[in-house]
């Protein structure tokens, strides 16, 4: 991926380093809850934080420099330099995208983190992956992921990387556009399973979304190198809800997909690549997935 060359987003927060005090949602229902009933009932742990009610929510203990293990001020390095290219692309994309729909984008934050990270959703550790929190706006990301991504998923390589941003921002762009909170309601007025499906719905719109990403960015500043598609195809494959599932428990429930399978992810994604288009990502209408 070419990016070496590209704008950097003056909207990244850097928390690495900082240390975080116990936080609950709303009622008392923490994290480790969240996270406990989730597994149990094979939910995506991040749906849940999302949506979670916003309540007494914890403070990050340190709101100055970001520092590093050592305790001296973090310093800005190749992964989080690159991280600030691909928001900043994501930025001019949508931005001209809205535009072209009479909308205003609204710029989210991305907050990059260490170990565990308090948002206006309640907190989150870095086993939970990457997320976006519609309370506040701003996508999460501890850094670590790549490397799992890398080693875990087998799926390397830095447009695999940029596809987790634009996925995340695609959720992003739910939310200013109301879609996110349209589904919210749907969801809590349904069953299990149909609230599960609402959701695969919901994220294979955001990979979609991501493949446009990728496509408006490559037609009007030539971002893709060779092999970069196949590296955001992989990515999306490795972590299918079917791919998951297998991986973790040797078996795969389908009424309980929150995502989508491999086979759904890669083909939404190269939806949204091939068209470039917003129509071209109506999950919600489509009649098979």
């Amino acid at each position: 991926m070419r990016w070496e060359d590209g704008r950097r987003s003056s909207n990244v927060e850097d928390r690495r380093g900082m240390t975080s005090r116990p936080a609950f949602v709303g009622g008392g229902l923490g994290t480790i809850v969240l996270i406990l009933l989730a597994l149990y009932f094979g939910v995506d742990p991040t749906f849940l934080l999302q949506n979670a009610p916003v309540g007494q929510v914890g403070e990050q203990q340190s709101a100055g420099t970001p520092v590093g293990a050592d305790g001296t001020p973090a310093q800005p390095d190749a992964a989080s330099d690159f991280v600030s290219v691909v928001l900043a692309d994501t930025e001019d994309t949508w931005t001209a995208i809205l535009a072209e729909a009479g909308q205003r984008y609204e710029v989210p934050k991305l907050v990059l983190f260490s170990d565990s990270v308090q948002s206006a959703c309640g907190s989150a550790q870095a086993a939970m992956g990457p997320f976006y929190c519609p309370a506040d706006q701003k996508v999460y990301i501890d850094l670590s992921f790549y490397r799992d991504l890398r080693d875990r998923f087998q799926a390397p390589g830095d447009f695999a990387q940029a596809y987790v941003i634009a996925h995340e921002v695609g959720h992003h762009v739910q939310n200013i556009t109301g879609l996110s909170a349209q589904v919210q309601k749907a969801r809590q007025q349904g069953s299990e399973v149909e609230a599960n499906a609402l959701s695969v719905r919901l994220e294979l719109q955001a990979d979609c979304f991501a493949g446009i990403w990728a496509h408006r960015a490559d037609r009007t500043r030539q971002i893709l190198e060779t092999g970069d598609v196949e590296e955001a195809l992989t990515a999306a494959s490795a972590i299918g809800d079917d791919r998951l599932q297998q991986q973790s428990r040797g078996y795969v429930t389908p009424d309980s997909f929150t995502h989508g399978s491999a086979e759904q992810r890669v083909r939404w994604f190269r939806q949204g690549l091939d068209s470039g288009q917003l129509d071209a990502c109506d999950t919600f209408a489509a009649k098979s997935l």
